[in-house]
């Protein structure tokens, strides 16, 4: 572990992001109330800020997200019957004939655990 402290500011450019970064990572574990745990909480604030800035993620597609959630629980289109409707209409639903409703949502995101997030996005892009 590096013994020379640096003086952080705020990070302008995807170098000195990296560099906080990294230092971030290599005193992650370091014992509390020391010299360090105050670099790293001061570290954690500028890596977030930069990010918040500069690095967005797609949004999840909602269903997308639905069958991945099937998928990893081990169900079937059917299991979402008693939730969304006949057979026909989970699978219109699924493949984005027809709109997921408000109160489809709510079932899914309790049955699933589907943050409720994922189906209000308004745009494909959000910042971290």
């Amino acid at each position: 572990m590096s013994t020379k402290y640096k003086q952080w500011k705020v990070l302008k450019s995807e170098s000195e992001y990296k560099e906080a970064l990294a230092r971030t990572i290599e005193i992650f574990h370091v014992e509390e109330n020391t010299r360090e745990t105050d670099e790293l909480d001061l570290l954690l604030v500028l890596v977030k800020d930069y990010e918040d800035k500069h690095i967005s993620i797609p949004t999840p597609d909602p269903l997308e997200v639905i069958k991945l959630k099937l998928d990893e629980k081990g169900l079937k289109m059917k299991d979402l019957e008693p939730i969304i409707g006949s057979k026909g209409h989970v699978s219109s639903v699924l493949s984005g004939k027809k709109e997921l409703t408000l109160k489809m949502v709510k079932k899914l995101h309790v049955f699933l655990g589907i943050p409720a997030e994922v189906f209000i996005a308004t745009n494909k892009t959000i910042h971290i």
